[in-house]
């Protein structure tokens, strides 16, 4: 196998894999609630994805002394 003439510098090794950081997750807002979602999946807060309700979200129950 061939083998490199001399060897890489460090810092020409860091400015190769500087570009390797992870990326955050990108964020829109639903439509119907306005809180933060993930695209293209449903709405943890209200269940409405694509402006139609597709879970049924129960109503909390108070409790009552």
């Amino acid at each position: 196998m061939a083998q490199p003439k001399r060897r890489w510098s460090k810092q020409r090794t860091h400015k190769r894999r500087s570009t390797w950081k992870k990326e955050s997750p990108k964020y829109s807002t639903c439509p119907h609630c306005h809180e933060p979602v993930l695209p293209h999946r449903v709405c943890k807060n209200c269940g409405y994805y694509n402006g139609k309700e597709v879970v049924a979200k129960k109503e909390k129950e108070s409790k009552s002394a």
